[in-house]
């Protein structure tokens, strides 16, 4: 099952923090949240949120 950790507000942002988590050996996803593509929902594989969120703080505070 897919778990949510984030929600970016541009597709640039969600590009980035895929790029970056895919980089560190995740499985990710991303989303459009309504069709006028405002929000993007970054998706994990639930066995490994507890990881990606300790990577998500760093890739979030760069």
């Amino acid at each position: 099952m897919w778990t949510v950790i984030y929600i970016a507000q541009t597709a640039k942002i969600a590009e980035r923090i895929k790029t970056k988590l895919t980089e560190e050996g995740f499985l990710v996803k991303v989303s459009a949240i309504n069709l006028t593509k405002t929000q993007f929902e970054i998706l994990v594989p639930e066995g490994e949120v507890l990881e990606v969120q300790e990577v998500l703080g760093t890739i979030l505070h760069r």
